[in-house]
C-alpha cells in the first residue's frame, strides 16, 4: 500500500512524538540526527521498502534490506519498525531500560525484528550493505540494499574503502544514502574535519550521485524512485541528502548542541505541542 503525503505527515508528526519522548523517559539518547532522518525512514518503510515485516529473516532473501550504519539515530529507526509492524508499538516505552531490546544502539543478540547489524561502532554500514548487495546477486534475487550513513561518520577511513569496493566491483544494487545535516556531536563538520564538495568525491570513485532535500516528504519520494531507476547499470548509488538536525522542534533546530542529550519535562511538552498527531503514542 502506498501512503498519501498527508497520511505520511501524521507518521512523520507521530515518530516525532515516539523520538522525545523515548529520549525524555530515560534522560538519554539522540534526538538531534533522529528527528532529522524522520521524513526519510517515513518514506522508506511506508512506501519504498519491499519488505515483510510478519516474516522477517536475517537474510532478507527476496526482500529490500536496510542498513543504518550510523546507530545512534536509533530512536526513529526503531519508530520506524515498529509503525511498519516489525514488532508492537508499546515496547518503545522500553528504550534503553533494563534488559530492553531496543538498546541505545542497535545490536542484534536481543533478537529484535528488524535489525540486522549492530551498529554502534561508526564506519561499518557500508561494508556490510555491500556484502549483502553481492550475496542478492549471486543469488539472483534482484532486490534492493539501502544504506544511511551520517556525513560526520565519513570520517571514518572504512566508509572510503567500501566506496572504493563497490565502484570496483560495479554493484549497482546498493543504494547509499548520507544525512548531510553539517552536524556531528562536537560541533559542525566543517570545523572538525571538513568536506569540502561531497558530490565531487563519490563521483570520482564512480559512483551516481543525486541530491535530496531530506526534510521534504514529496523529495523524498521521488528521490528515491529515482535512485531505484538508476540501479542496474553498473554503478553504485549515492544519495547526498541535505537534513537540519532536530528538524520539526524548533528548540532544537540550528545546531549541534541536541545532538546528543534529552529535553527536560517542559521541553517535551513544547515538543508534543509542536507535533499533534491522530495515530495515538504508544
Amino acid at each position: 500500500m502506498t501512503r498519501s503525503t498527508s497520511e505520511l505527515n501524521e507518521y512523520v508528526a507521530q515518530t516525532r512524538r515516539d523520538i522525545v519522548r523515548m529520549v525524555h523517559g530515560v534522560q538519554s539518547g539522540h534526538p538531534g540526527g533522529s528527528l532529522g532522518c524522520t521524513e526519510f525512514l517515513t518514506v522508506l518503510y511506508q512506501n519504498v521498502l519491499r519488505h515483510n515485516p510478519a516474516k522477517f529473516t536475517m537474510e532478507g532473501q527476496n526482500e529490500d534490506v536496510f542498513i543504518l550504519s550510523n546507530g545512534h539515530i536509533s530512536p526513529v529507526y526503531y519508530s520506524a519498525l515498529a509503525h511498519s509492524g516489525y514488532f508492537p508499538k508499546s515496547e518503545l516505552a522500553t528504550f534503553r531500560k533494563l534488559n530492553t531490546r531496543l538498546q541505545g544502539h542497535p545490536t542484534t543478540h536481543e533478537g529484535l525484528p528488524g535489525v540486522r547489524i549492530a551498529s554502534g561502532s561508526l564506519g561499518q554500514g557500508l561494508s556490510v550493505a555491500c556484502g549483502i548487495a553481492q550475496a542478492k546477486k549471486l543469488n539472483k534475487d534482484e532486490k534492493l540494499v539501502y544504506v544511511l550513513m551520517g556525513d560526520g561518520e565519513l570520517q571514518e577511513g572504512q566508509i572510503w574503502e567500501a566506496v572504493m569496493y563497490a565502484s570496483h566491483n560495479k554493484i549497482d544494487n546498493i543504494i547509499a544514502t548520507v544525512d548531510v545535516n553539517g552536524r556531528q556531536i562536537d560541533g559542525d563538520t566543517k570545523d572538525i574535519m571538513g568536506f569540502t564538495d561531497l558530490r565531487s568525491k563519490f563521483e570520482a570513485f564512480n559512483w551516481n550521485v543525486i541530491t535530496m532535500e531530506g526534510n521534504s516528504l514529496d523529495d523524498v519520494q521521488d528521490t528515491l524512485s529515482k535512485a531505484a531507476v538508476l540501479s542496474g547499470n553498473d554503478k553504485p548509488i549515492c544519495i547526498l541528502m541535505n537534513t537540519e538536525m532536530g528538524n520539526g522542534v524548533d528548540f532544537m533546530m540550528g545546531s549541534h548542541e541536541w545532538h546528543g542529550i534529552a529535553p527536560n519535562d517542559e521541553q517535551l511538552e513544547a515538543a508534543l505541542a509542536q507535533n499533534p498527531s491522530t495515530i495515538g503514542d504508544y
